[in-house]
């Protein structure tokens, strides 16, 4: 994944401070702050944890030079705040210094316990268990907190001589108050200095001072806010983002004002490193020489590079940014997403179709690029092929995913393409229900003793076929529990797995189950059931009087499930569930059941769509009271008795 742990460091590098101007800071401070006692009652409601006070500072002292500082003062409430007495620092030994740490840790009644110092840190390699050489390192600390409320205290600096973006400062995050927080940047006129407000409309004070612009933006007296379920906190939480227009990393000069000119640095940085040797050229275009169209042909160099490539990260200098040259993946075997992609592509230029390098910022639901403020919020790359009317999308690293598809790791999202000309934002592919189905086939016989056998089919693509493939890694019993779960199955007491084909997009898998007792009640000469092996559904949501933000799936749906029931002998139908088409603005569920009394079998037809996997939330109470109603639809029973 493209330089994650240097985006970590962004992240961490705005909430950084020095230690010196921090002793007469930290004299300046009421001794108040220390004492969980003197927390504001306003402020406990909802909260693990409390700011007391934070100050970070960025000082910008030219295209490549930045100085970070941090002094926070947090009271822990609960065990839930833990992550609070915990800190992790990232760095390297080229970019990224730690150069000062403090940690202070009080009790309740702000009496020191402990006091910690960079040399007490625990410093290792930053392994982010895909990369198998990498430059970062880490330095981790953690305080135990024997009693609540506890109050720890954290100062440190650190400096970068390299960097693209400068993170954002997120004064408000899940479950954590704050009393008082500010931040504060200094910086060259010249730097082009830019910030853009995202779900608040705070203003900063702006001064200029000893050559530097300085701003400072401050918050006080904010409650804690319980994420929605299912909420984005992006969409939910205020942060700030902040960059420069102009920057320098590794000695090369980049202008980021607009997308463009971002992206020709980028283009810049990736001229040398996508093209193949002559031979291997030729052995590319004879490879393909009887496949008739572009498309053919990238769609069987696709398949080449995921059948001979597997995904490796290897983050050392500028690696980070700049994917290791085509010709290393061809000769080792492996890369990362950048340079799997540009492999990817020099394939495609052997054979002279058109490709661009795209760089996203991935992650299920993630938040897109902004628009309207060009900047380095991207952590993945993939490719885009430009074919006439008809744009395809790579996603490099799998060796799993079909042809064209994304899934919900990159759909929907703004991607930068590396052309020519620069950088263009450009909308990846947002998946339709269509994309992501769930259809299956179960043969239910049930016996006279009220026990069952289960035959089940289930043909999944999209987002379902990437779960299904993806259980091949677990362990048997690990595949077991996942599919009780996932299925919401009653516990059988026999259940075999058989994965099975793998075609075109479609992964077939195989369950056969056994049940002591299937049926939920026996009474005289009647069993009842619920009429199926799993439920097609099993969500349901809290009802709220007012939900404040937007409810998100994973992605849109379409699901099926045809059940068959062979009646023991010597049984008859007396009641069948009644027949349910339930809907609401965004999805429907539907289910049939048919008796054929000749065959003495029950069949029942049940499907549900879900048509748009962002649901406003002006709709969260009409979806409430719907998948209430799938419930105890769900819930129904079939009841069958003995013959006379």
């Amino acid at each position: 994944m493209k330089h994650t742990i240097l985006k970590l460091l962004a992240c961490a590098a705005t909430i950084m401070f020095f230690n010196s101007g921090y002793v007469i800071a930290q004299d300046k401070l009421s001794k108040d702050l220390y004492i969980a006692a003197t927390i504001p009652d306003s402020l406990k409601d909802k909260a693990n944890s409390v700011v007391r006070y934070s100050s970070d500072e960025l000082y910008i002292k030219g295209k490549d030079k930045i100085i970070t500082r941090h002094h926070s003062i947090i009271t822990i409430l609960n065990e839930k705040g833990d992550d609070e007495s915990r800190l992790i620092l990232y760095y390297d030994k080229k970019f990224n210094t730690v150069n000062s740490v403090e940690v202070v840790a009080y009790n309740a009644a702000g009496t020191q316990l402990k006091k910690y110092h960079k040399s007490d840190m625990y410093d290792r390699a930053a392994i982010d268990g895909m990369s198998i050489i990498t430059d970062y390192r880490l330095l981790a600390l953690s305080h135990t907190v024997a009693s609540y409320p506890a109050t720890i205290e954290v100062t440190y600096e650190t400096s970068r001589n390299s960097y693209l973006d400068l993170g954002e400062w997120q004064y408000l995050e899940p479950e954590k108050a704050v009393q008082y927080a500010e931040y504060i940047v200094r910086t060259t006129p010249e730097s082009g200095f830019r910030y853009i407000n995202k779900n608040t409309t705070i203003k900063p004070q702006k001064t200029y001072e000893d050559g530097f612009d300085k701003y400072i933006w401050k918050v006080s007296s904010l409650k804690a806010i319980k994420p929605e379920k299912d909420a984005v906190n992006w969409q939910v939480f205020p942060h700030i983002a902040f960059a420069t227009k102009y920057f320098q990393f590794d000695g090369l000069p980049g202008d980021i004002s607009n997308w463009q000119s971002y992206g020709k640095w980028q283009q810049a940085l990736n001229a040398d490193v996508c093209t193949l040797t002559p031979q291997r050229v030729e052995e590319i275009k004879a490879m393909t020489a009887d496949l008739k169209t572009d498309k053919e042909k990238a769609r069987f160099l696709y398949n080449y590079m995921q059948q001979n490539m597997r995904y490796v990260s290897i983050q050392l200098g500028i690696g980070g940014l700049k994917p290791f040259p085509a010709t290393f993946v061809d000769q080792k075997k492996y890369g990362d997403c950048k340079a799997l992609s540009n492999y990817m592509s020099a394939l495609l230029k052997a054979v002279n179709i058109p490709s661009y390098y795209a760089m996203i910022r991935a992650g299920e639901n993630e938040e897109p690029a902004t628009t309207s403020f060009p900047s380095d919020p991207f952590n993945h790359v993939i490719l885009c092929i430009p074919f006439k009317g008809d744009t395809t999308w790579l996603e490099c690293t799998s060796n799993t995913k079909p042809f064209g598809k994304l899934g919900s790791f990159t759909e929907n999202r703004n991607a930068l393409l590396i052309t020519e000309n620069g950088g263009v934002l450009m909308n990846t592919p947002k998946s339709t229900m269509q994309d992501n189905q769930f259809n299956s086939e179960v043969h239910l016989t049930l016996n006279p003793e009220g026990g069952a056998k289960a035959e089940v089919k289930i043909l999944s693509t999209g987002g379902y076929r990437d779960d299904y493939i993806g259980l091949a890694s677990l362990k048997t019993d690990e595949q077991k529990e996942y599919l009780i779960r996932a299925l919401n199955m009653k516990q059988p007491s026999i259940i075999d797995v058989k994965p099975a084909t793998d075609k075109d997009g479609t992964k077939e898998i195989g369950i056969d189950l056994e049940y002591d007792k299937f049926c939920d009640i026996a009474a005289g000469n009647k069993m009842f059931y619920r009429p199926r092996a799993f439920d097609l559904w099993g969500t349901t949501i809290p009802v709220l009087e007012k939900r404040r933000n937007d409810f998100y799936f994973s992605h849109p749906m379409q699901k099926s499930c045809v059940t068959t029931i062979d009646l023991p002998a010597g049984f008859e139908v007396e009641t069948l569930p009644v027949n349910q088409n339930l809907t609401f603005t965004y999805g429907s569920y539907d289910v049939k059941y048919v008796y054929d009394a000749v065959k003495n079998q029950v069949i029942s037809t049940t499907k549900f769509n879900l048509t748009n996997h962002v649901i406003p939330a002006a709709k969260y109470n009409e979806m409430q009271q719907y998948m209430d109603n799938i419930a105890k639809a769900q819930n129904k029973k079939l009841v069958i008795r003995k013959k006379a």
